[in-house]
């Protein structure tokens, strides 16, 4: 049986909305549509991410043995990508599966996300 639901939205827990939306917007060139202490969406498209505010959030560690979901981007220059990113707050682990096709970040919070080239 299929249902057939529009996805509008991919909703990332975190301590600091705005500031998450600020660093994915840099990323992605979306702009910020929405945001206030709780509460942050990125982008017009079909499709935003969002942010909310969690208590005591707590991002995950890496490699880690429980599954986490992660968003993967593609770029066009992934060195420089990956400069600028860094620059913006991301971090690299230290563990980088995939043998040079692509690269793990993690946002500020902690959040993990791929850039491959595009």
């Amino acid at each position: 049986m299929a249902v057939n639901a529009e996805l509008t939205a991919i909703i990332i827990d975190c301590a600091a909305p705005k500031a998450l939306a600020e660093f994915y917007g840099n990323l992605t060139g979306w702009e910020i549509t929405h945001s206030d202490d709780d509460f942050a969406y990125l982008g017009s498209g079909p499709i935003q991410l969002a942010f909310q505010r969690v208590v005591g959030y707590r991002g995950p560690g890496w490699p880690d043995a429980a599954k986490h979901a992660h968003l993967d981007f593609k770029v066009t220059d992934l060195e420089a990508t990956t400069k600028d990113l860094l620059a913006l707050g991301a971090t690299m682990p230290d563990y980088q599966p995939g043998e040079g096709q692509w690269t793990v970040l993690a946002d500020p919070e902690g959040h993990l996300f791929c850039i491959a080239a595009a």
